[in-house]
This record gives C-alpha cells, structure tokens and sequence, in this order.
C-alpha cells in the first residue's frame, strides 16, 4: 500500500482521540472515580482502565455484555485493584454516573480540529463520523462541543448492527454519504479499530499518530490534523478560525 493514497470523495473520522482529546477527559471522570473509592495510583488506575475497557467494550460490542454490564465490569476491576470486594451493581451504576458526569465537564477538541474541519468542508469532501461509542453519548459530545453541522452522517456502533474494525460499519458510512467505499479515506488513531477495519472496507486509512510511534511500513500516518490537510495537498488551516 502507498503511504499517499489517492485524494478521496469523501472522509471518514473516528471521534475519540481523533478529533476529541477523550484520554483527557477520560482522565478527569477516573480521578473522581479513584478519590470516591480511596485508590492511590494514577498510573496503575489509568492503565488498568484501558485495558478494562478495551476488554468490556469489546465484549459488549460483540454482544456477549450489556452496556450496563460492562460498565460495572470496568468499576469493578478498579475498585479491586484499590483494595476493595465485589461492589453491588448500584454501587457500580452511581460510580459510573459519577465517571460519566465529570467526564462531560471536561470535554474538548484538540486545537486543530474546528480549523481542519472547516477547510475540509470548504474543499467539498463529504465527512462523516464512524465511531464504536455509544450514540447518544456521542451525539452529545457532537453537539456540546459544536461539530455536529461538519458532519453529513454520524454512524455509531451500538445503532449500525457492527463495530470497528468489522467492515460493515465502513461500508455502511459510505453508503449512507452515497459513495463507494474505494473512494473513502478513513481518518483514526487506532491501528487495529481504525486502519484494519478501513482496509477490509476498501478504503485507504490515515491513522493520527500524536503520540510519535515508530512508523509501520505501509501505513499512512500524521502527527496531528493538520498533517490531514497537507496530506490532501490543502493550505494549512492554522489561525483560519
């Protein structure tokens, strides 16, 4: 695969950790979590979480959890790991809530994505949201932090009936923006969610790389969204806005 692949019809995104710092704001519901239940360590919490959470979402994505379900799963993995037994199921739902409304409070885009947004709009590329989050939650982070008017279709995994990386949720995007998946880019931070899954959809991943990984060999990547535009050949979008 060419690292520059062809200009496309239209562009897809992922949302968190693409075009919202969700690690930020994930951050800030977990310390409210952590001083609730007296847990100590940042770095052992913040860890465990993620892996928590990629292992509990998955398995509510493929259908083996319930939304609720996995939720407590993740509540319960911390509060083991701060020392304390099984929590009854309401303990875990108010944790939660608890997670959910500090979480919201600390919301935020990263400093390129209105500008890049704009520009990409500005050239005539149809965008859209392909996302494994929950689609009420989504559509409220959307809007809260007013992105949604960039966007001609948001699918989300719990409504399309498949979740990233699987295919399906690609071609169903494209479909809805009334394009062929060959003519897509697909815009993420995930290797695995967004570049596998992009590729099995026949369209031609751009992965943002923030965090400055090694380069893998065959793999389109940028350091931030602004490399997007540079990519696509458009001026820099910086100060636009």
């Amino acid at each position: 695969m060419s690292n520059t692949p062809a200009s496309p019809t239209a562009i897809l995104f992922d949302l968190d950790d693409t075009l919202i710092d969700d690690a930020a704001s994930s951050s800030a519901g977990l310390r409210a979590v952590m001083e609730r239940i007296g847990h100590p360590d940042f770095g052992a919490a913040r860890a465990l979480w993620d892996i928590q959470t990629e292992l509990s979402f998955g398995a509510y994505l493929r259908g083996h959890l319930s939304l609720d379900e996995q939720r407590r799963e993740r509540i319960r993995a911390l509060a083991v790991q701060a020392g304390h037994n099984e929590l009854a199921d309401q303990h875990c739902d108010e944790l939660y809530r608890l997670y959910l409304e500090v979480q919201r409070t600390a919301w935020q885009v990263f400093p390129d994505t209105h500008s890049t947004l704009a520009a990409l709009g500005q050239a005539g590329y149809r965008l859209a949201i392909v996302t494994n989050g929950i689609e009420a939650l989504q559509h409220a982070k959307l809007q809260a932090l007013e992105l949604t008017g960039y966007f001609h279709t948001v699918v989300c995994a719990d409504t399309a009936g498949a979740g990233k990386p699987d295919a399906r949720i690609f071609q169903f995007a494209a479909q809805r923006l009334g394009v062929d998946p060959t003519a897509c880019w697909h815009v993420g931070d995930q290797l695995q969610s967004d570049g596998v899954g992009a590729t099995a959809a026949s369209m031609r991943p751009v992965i943002i790389d923030r965090a400055g990984r090694s380069p893998i060999e065959g793999v389109t990547a940028v350091p931030d969204l602004e490399g997007l535009l540079r990519l696509l050949g458009l001026p820099s979008a910086v100060g636009a806005l």
